[in-house]
């Protein structure tokens, strides 16, 4: 029987055992309709494997944001110009467009992201898409459709065409009642953003799918990540960020958290390069589907110190938004990333001297590049 032998494991069982229990499957002789949202308990999905010499081929969504265009940047170097492709509903600037794929791709549409993963023969996505605390805050029913609805498709898609998923998860997926400093791996959450609660239900949605399903889930919790070629794009840890622009086009820069906020952070190149190692690790070397990763954790004010020891003439004001100050006191003031440094071997490379001095001399340098165009 040929065509059984291009059938799932499910498909085979329906076909050949109809009282197995299975939703009933209507099969043509060229064509299967098949989706995980219509697949009863007795489903398994697997990742696609590859050969060592064989290379994934990568989808990230919400390519345009603050770690989509590096991370493309990674993967290409490591596994081909060809096989990583970025996706965003937005237009990309030109160097983007030019640097490798990128197609149009709107997490809500699952029928454009199906035809995405089929016609590209993705075997690795990397869900990106979001929007973030303080912006989530401002628009939560968007939130909740691009948070939460747009997961959900973003799962049901991985599971049906057996792909290796990432989905990052953030400090705000924990809450006033976690514990704060460390905060572990597992502990009680309950976050009060929706941007939190979406990130816990993308944890625990991917979580089940993996042992409902086979899913090969993957998730990190960042920090606050920190990046000089990206503008602040409305996270509560954006200050980390906006004071070193401020530092070097203006000298002036005012904090809108208070002096003694802690939250733990980390440079984009830690995160990135966690990103790839968490997507590369054996299977077997995992004894979780979602862990914490950190690098430092630090004040506005002992941030501001440690600027003005390279721009002694840097003034510091404080003009507190209490949303975002709201956020920030329910957020860990320090992360425990014990696990993921002991089951996969992750280690930062960037402390607070080594992030400030790399992020002046990158904004420094095109601070200057500009002023003589």
């Amino acid at each position: 029987m040929p065509v059984i032998r291009t059938l799932s494991k499910v498909a085979k069982q329906a076909l050949l055992n109809p009282g197995c229990g299975c939703q009933p499957i209507t099969v043509a002789v060229r064509t299967i309709s098949f989706s995980p949202r219509q697949v009863t308990s007795d489903a398994s999905f697997h990742s696609v494997s590859f050969s060592e010499t064989d290379h994934p081929k990568v989808l990230i969504t919400g390519g345009l944001g603050q770690l989509g265009v590096g991370l493309a940047k990674r993967l290409r170097k490591r596994f081909g110009n060809k096989n990583v492709i970025l996706s965003d509903i937005r237009k990309p600037p030109s160097h983007v467009f030019y640097s490798g794929p990128f197609i149009y791709s709107d997490i809500l549409d699952y029928k454009n992201l199906r035809e995405i993963v089929v016609n590209n023969r993705i075997t690795w996505l990397v869900h990106y898409s979001a929007l973030l605390s303080a912006v989530g805050e401002a628009n939560v029913s968007l939130a909740r459709d691009v948070n939460i609805t747009g997961l959900h498709n973003i799962l049901d898609i991985a599971a049906e065409h057996g792909l290796r998923l990432f989905v990052p998860s953030t400090i705000g997926a924990f809450g006033p009642t976690s514990p704060r400093n460390p905060t572990p791996d597992l502990c009680v959450q309950r976050p009060r953003t929706i941007y939190g609660v979406s990130k816990v239900h993308a944890e625990l949605m991917g979580e089940y799918y993996h042992h409902r399903y086979g899913l090969d889930f993957r998730c990190l919790r960042y920090p606050g990540i920190i990046s000089a070629d990206s503008q602040p794009g409305g996270g509560t840890t954006d200050y980390a960020v906006a004071i070193f622009h401020d530092a070097v086009k203006t000298g002036k820069f005012e904090c809108n958290l208070k002096p003694d906020t802690r939250l733990p952070m980390m440079y984009i190149d830690d995160c990135l390069r966690a990103t790839v190692e968490m997507m590369e690790a054996p299977a077997d070397t995992l004894s979780m589907r979602t862990y914490n990763i950190n690098a430092m954790s630090f004040t506005p004010e002992e941030l501001a110190q440690e600027v003005q020891k390279q721009l002694p003439d840097l003034e510091v004001t404080y003009d507190i938004d209490q949303v975002r100050q709201a956020i920030a006191d329910s957020w860990p003031m320090n992360f425990d990333d014990s696990n993921a440094r002991n089951d996969w071997g992750w280690k930062h490379d960037y402390d607070l001297p080594e992030l400030v001095q790399t992020m002046l001399n990158y904004i420094g340098s095109d601070s200057r590049i500009a002023q003589t165009n």
